[in-house]
């Protein structure tokens, strides 16, 4: 299979391992819209095989996430079969076996020069305790992991976040916070670059350009998170011997129903502020 390279002006390698989660948050970004995403996912070994077709940088990871990564059957297989010169971040609540983890995936496949943590956690107050998550993430830090912590400013649960935020860093834990993306009590939320974008009412036919590379379960890669949670036609496979990135502006009929992932103002991989996504002109 010819290798798969990253255009210069990648932001972000987004690879969904599977939608599946053990937690039920209600706000959570996956079901901004229908979440009717293609059922499956890829075997360990296809994941493997398709991942180490990338050809990125050093600056520039491949990004395992979800739902929740850990419960793919392969998960410590596929982070260790991946190449060594590809960089892993991984996006988790967390909630596994540290102690097997640990036995399994070295610390330095998960850690590299960056401005923020390789293994960034989700808290959700929600449904999760603060008190049990810190004391796997200060179990992680003493292994030597790379490890931070990540809450959302929900409305409901914005004075727990702040707190949890100021008890971690007290414990010299890296903790986050993220704006909130979505509806609340009928207002929406989040700094969106394209006005009407995520509200739901029409769609329009525009032209769209991604700085994301986006694999979902069944290695389908698709256009956008939008495309992605709400199961629309993908634009290739990651195991199609073919496939390359056609870096190009793709026509869309959804604008409208963009999932705030996509369109919302937001830092970069360097941590700078002014990002997004996708860039969207008429069609």
């Amino acid at each position: 299979m010819q290798p798969i390279i990253i255009p210069p002006h990648y932001n972000y390698i987004a690879v969904f391992l599977t939608l599946s989660c053990n937690l039920s948050c209600s706000y959570c970004i996956n079901r901004f819209d229908e979440f009717r995403y293609a059922r499956g996912h890829l075997t360990g070994g296809e994941w493997i095989r398709g991942l180490n077709r990338i050809i990125s940088r050093d600056d520039l990871p491949v990004t395992l996430g979800g739902g929740e990564p850990s419960l793919h059957p392969d998960f410590s297989t596929i982070i260790n079969g991946i190449r060594p010169e590809l960089n892993i971040d991984l996006l988790t609540n967390l909630e596994f076996d540290i102690d097997r983890f640990m036995a399994e995936v070295p610390p330095q496949r998960i850690k590299r020069e960056a401005p923020y943590a390789s293994i960034r956690v989700s808290y959700h107050p929600e449904v999760m305790a603060i008190e049990p998550l810190v004391a796997k993430v200060r179990q992680l830090l003493r292994a030597g992991y790379s490890i931070g912590i990540w809450g959302v400013l929900h409305p409901s649960q914005e004075a727990e976040i702040l707190r949890a935020r100021e008890q971690c860093r007290r414990e010299g834990i890296d903790f986050r916070t993220k704006e909130f993306l979505g509806e609340c009590n009928g207002e929406m939320h989040g700094t969106i670059r394209y006005p009407g974008a995520c509200d739901r009412r029409f769609a329009r036919s525009v032209q769209c350009r991604t700085t994301e590379l986006i694999v979902g379960p069944t290695g389908h890669v698709y256009r956008c998170h939008s495309d992605l949670y709400e199961g629309r036609q993908p634009i290739g496979h990651l195991l199609d011997p073919e496939f390359r990135i056609d870096d190009r502006f793709r026509p869309c009929d959804w604008f409208g129903h963009c999932n705030p992932c996509d369109v919302k103002v937001k830092t970069n991989r360097f941590q700078i502020e002014g990002h997004t996504s996708v860039e969207i002109r008429e069609g």
